[in-house]
């Protein structure tokens, strides 16, 4: 299986990287933390760690560590609009629950 984004999510992630200056991509990682046990953590990567899998889509490039990446796999990485609101939606096939604001899941 893969990390994936939808053309939203790329264009969304291309213009922050672009107007930042630098960076590899973006890192996806999960800890422990929220109401359903474990949440989404997306950040800035200046750097690719040796043991990190790197996903690449149209030059976009998620970076995950292999720890995250038992929870993640198969994830759809996603950037959404609704009414005034916008942020990115993550849909994981390995999440049996999540709370109601969708950044914490349990599997």
């Amino acid at each position: 299986m893969a990390i994936t984004m939808t053309e939203a999510a790329v264009r969304h992630v291309s213009k922050f990287l672009e107007n930042r200056g630098k960076g590899a991509g973006i890192r996806l990682a999960v800890r422990t933390t929220g109401c359903s046990g474990m949440g989404y953590v997306l950040e800035f990567a200046d750097e690719v760690a040796p043991e990190d899998k790197v996903y690449e889509m149209d030059g976009v490039k998620v970076i995950i560590d292999p720890k995250s990446l038992v929870y993640l796999d198969g994830t759809e990485l996603d950037f959404v609009k609704e009414g005034l609101n916008e942020g990115f939606k993550f849909n994981n096939p390995n999440a049996r629950s999540e709370c109601g604001c969708g950044e914490s899941f349990s599997v």
